[in-house]
C-alpha cells in the first residue's frame, strides 16, 4: 500500500512539473482494495482494471519502472508508451488494462472467463470498476450473462461514492450496490474497503467460491479517494469536512497502528520500508527520464495487421 501511495504522490509532483501529460487519475486512499484483492489471486488469474489503474498494476506485480516509463510515454513502458496513465497493460502478468471507458472492462472479464471455461482452465477473472459503472448497460448485461452461464468472474466494485463529480445518492435510486448485484443471482456482499485485512479475507472467500465452480461473485468495496477525480478536477462537489473524515480512516495508517499494537511493526522497520520505496521510485523516475521514445518509423506497428510474407 505504501508503494502505491508514494508512487501516486510522485506522479502528482511530476504531472505538476509537466513531466507526465494527459489525464491522470490517482488512487490515493483506495490502496487497501487493490492490495487485498490481488493478494487472493493466483498468477494464472486475470485482472482487468479501470482508468484509475496504477495501484492495480503495482499490486499485480507490474514493475514500477515499466509503469513510470509508461506514464512518461516512453518506449520502455509496459504499453510501449502508447497507452499512458489510463492504459497500463502486461500480458505476462495477465493484467489486461487499464481501460478509459467506464464499465469497458466488464465485457473483457466475461470474455476471458468464458474462454477459460471453454478451454477447461480453472482460472478466475477479476474485474475492477467504480460505482459509476453501475449506471452503464454493460454492468447489467455482464452480470446477467456471467450468472446465466455460471462464469468464473469476480466483480470488484470500488464504490468511492462519486462517479467523477456525481454523488452516488444523486445518481442511483438504490445505493446498496451489493443488493443490486444479488438481483442477478450473484453471491454478493459489501466490504470495508478501507481495511486491507477485511478486503483480503473477503476476496479470498470469494475467489475460492468462484474457482470451485460456484459461479460469479460480487464484492462492493466501500472506499474513498482522498484526491480529486483527476488532476484536472477542481473537486468542488465534496465538502472538505467529508474528505477529512475519511482521511481519519486512512488504510495505511490503520494497518500500521494495528501492526504496532500487536508488536509486528516498529518505527525503524517502517522507516526502512519508506527508504526502500524512495530508492525504487528515484530509480524508476531516472530510468523514465532517460528512456527513448518510440521511433517514428514504428508508429504504425500494431495499428494494422501485417500480411504474412
Amino acid at each position: 500500500m505504501l508503494r502505491i501511495r508514494r508512487f501516486e504522490e510522485r506522479c502528482a509532483e511530476l504531472y505538476s512539473a509537466s513531466k507526465i501529460r494527459g489525464f491522470l487519475h490517482l488512487y490515493v486512499g483506495e490502496e487497501a482494495v487493490a492490495v487485498g484483492v490481488t493478494h487472493a489471486l493466483s498468477e494464472d488469474d486475470a485482472l482487468v482494471s479501470t482508468y484509475r489503474d496504477h495501484g492495480h498494476a503495482l499490486a499485480r506485480g507490474v514493475p514500477m519502472d515499466a509503469v513510470m516509463a509508461e506514464m512518461y510515454g516512453k518506449a520502455t513502458g509496459c504499453s510501449r508508451g502508447r497507452g499512458g496513465s489510463m492504459h497500463l497493460f502486461d500480458v505476462r502478468r495477465r493484467f489486461y488494462g487499464g481501460n478509459a471507458i467506464v464499465a469497458g472492462g466488464l465485457p473483457l472479464s466475461v470474455g476471458l472467463a468464458l474462454g477459460d471455461v471453454m478451454s477447461g482452465r480453472r482460472r478466475v477473472s477479476a474485474c475492477f470498476f467504480g460505482d459509476g459503472a453501475v449506471a452503464e448497460g454493460e454492468f447489467h448485461e455482464c452480470l446477467n450473462l456471467a450468472a446465466l452461464w455460471q462464469l468464473p468472474v469476480l466483480f470488484c466494485c470500488e464504490n468511492n461514492l462519486y462517479a467523477m463529480g456525481t454523488a452516488l445518492n444523486q445518481a442511483q435510486a438504490v445505493t446498496d450496490l451489493a443488493l443490486r448485484a444479488s438481483s442477478y443471482g450473484l453471491t454478493s456482499w459489501p466490504v470495508d474497503g478501507m481495511d486491507v485485512i477485511a478486503v483480503a479475507e473477503a476476496a479470498q472467500r470469494a475467489v475460492e467460491g468462484v474457482r470451485a465452480g460456484a459461479g460469479p461473485c460480487f464484492l462492493e468495496l466501500r472506499t474513498y479517494r482522498f484526491r480529486a477525480h483527476s488532476m484536472y478536477d477542481p473537486d468542488r462537489y465534496r465538502d472538505k469536512e467529508e474528505i477529512e473524515r475519511w482521511k481519519q480512516r486512512d488504510p495505511i495508517d490503520g494497518l500500521a497502528a494495528d501492526l504496532r499494537a500487536h508488536g509486528e511493526l516498529t518505527d525503524d522497520e517502517l522507516s526502512g520500508i519508506e527508504e526502500g520505496i524512495k530508492k525504487e521510485l528515484d530509480q524508476a523516475v531516472a530510468m523514465a527520464e532517460t528512456a527513448p521514445v518510440e521511433p517514428v518509423e514504428d508508429l504504425t506497428r500494431f495499428v494494422y495487421a501485417e500480411r504474412p510474407r
